[in-house]
């Protein structure tokens, strides 16, 4: 099936008792399995079935049959946030003395994670900023690659197919973070990475009301973590959050395609624009990783990022928007934007932002799915606001 129709049917069956044409809410801690005899063999994982919510929900497991789907993954395990799944990923691969190289820019909290988080445990971390530079800086302790593309927030452009490739070569496990994309975009194992990840609090839910993450890759693979990343550490995810997740997957590339129209409508406008220094976005012929999008992407996704004059410009352009909210977070269908520099990559030190290019003239835009041409009318008054105070400063 095409994925917009695996997007309202994987993971959708009717409720076998009552007939409920949505999935259920499955509001239980834990599930009762009859004898002793089957609760060993439960608990053993000799036989399928739930036990626990912490472990599995049917409700949650229909969100994770179709996340399955739309990545074209074996299987699939959700998370109460995309950090949850990120910590579970590494808590339950790395041990002391392996190393994880990721590929910079990052998301600030996956970053800090990483830095700060896996290095007290014994865990190597290094980063790279290209491709090129991945087998000098793979080690024979190295067990990850990771990395996102579109990056947040500079939005660079990755070879999967080259990453993937050097990855295979070398025995290491290859992880993506396919938020920025969504697999309607993008199907990172389609191109040979072996995990792909997602904050699905973003664009999978795309309502912004809830937390959620997932990861997604060889069934094996999924069943460890689920055993030990999911049962060991506790982030499940709740029964109302997967069911919010499963009714926003249904719109996914509906949404994604206005997302799409509307993210380069605004890029054009603020490619033409005086006041912009720069603009970020894999759609614009300019974009040093335009060749390699138009190749591994169906579309160029709903973020575009902007750099100003300097900071004192970011601000006032950030204050003088109306329909964009100030708000962290993405993906939601109501536009968003923030100055990274100051909250999503703040906790990182200023020479590392300056080196991926986080500057503090930066903003980075979530493109929601109202008409194009009002978003557009709302950033040439904030702009207009910026030219003026320069013209009063000079």
């Amino acid at each position: 099936m095409k994925i917009r129709t695996r997007a309202v049917h994987a993971g959708h069956h009717p409720d076998r008792e009552t007939g409920a044409h949505v999935v259920p809410i499955y509001s239980t801690s834990t599930f009762a399995y009859g004898s002793f005899a089957r609760g060993e063999r439960l608990f053993a994982g000799e036989e399928p079935g739930y036990i626990y919510g912490r472990i599995g929900n049917p409700t949650v497991r229909a969100f994770e049959e179709k996340l399955a789907s739309l990545e074209g993954a074996e299987d699939a395990v959700a998370f109460a946030s995309g950090m949850a799944a990120i910590s579970a990923l590494c808590n339950t691969l790395l041990a002391p003395g392996d190393e994880i190289v990721y590929l910079a820019p990052l998301y600030g909290g996956t970053e800090g994670y990483f830095l700060e988080t896996l290095t007290r445990f014994g865990v190597r971390v290094t980063g790279g900023k290209s491709v090129e530079e991945l087998p000098e800086l793979i080690s024979p302790a190295t067990r990850l690659i990771y990395l996102e593309t579109p990056t947040n927030p500079t939005l660079r452009i990755y070879d999967l197919e080259a990453v993937a490739r050097i990855a295979r070569a070398r025995g290491v496990l290859s992880v993506v973070d396919n938020t920025f994309a969504t697999p309607y975009l993008t199907r990172p194992l389609e191109h040979g990475i072996e995990v792909v990840l997602h904050s699905a609090t973003k664009y999978l839910g795309g309502h912004g009301d809830c937390l959620a993450g997932v990861l997604a890759g060889p069934k094996e693979l999924m069943e460890h973590i689920r055993a030990e990343g999911l049962r060991h550490i506790g982030a499940a995810l709740g029964a109302f959050e997967a069911y919010l997740m499963l009714r926003g997957l249904k719109t996914l590339p509906l949404r994604m395609e206005a997302h799409c129209e509307g993210a380069a409508r605004v890029a054009e406008y603020l490619s033409a624009h005086p006041a912009v220094q720069r603009v970020h976005y894999p759609g614009l012929s300019a974009h040093p990783g335009h060749e390699v999008a138009k190749r591994q992407m169906q579309g160029f996704g709903g973020l575009v990022s902007l750099e100003l004059e300097s900071k004192q410009a970011a601000a006032l352009f950030l204050d003088s928007l109306k329909l964009f909210t100030q708000a962290v977070s993405l993906g939601d269908v109501e536009s968003l934007a923030t100055h990274p520099a100051s909250t999503t990559h703040q906790l990182l030190p200023p020479e590392v932002r300056q080196a991926h290019g986080v500057s503090d003239a930066l903003v980075r835009l979530s493109v929601g799915i109202e008409d194009p041409q009002d978003l557009i009318a709302d950033l040439e008054q904030a702009l207009d606001q910026v030219a003026k105070a320069l013209l009063r400063s000079r």
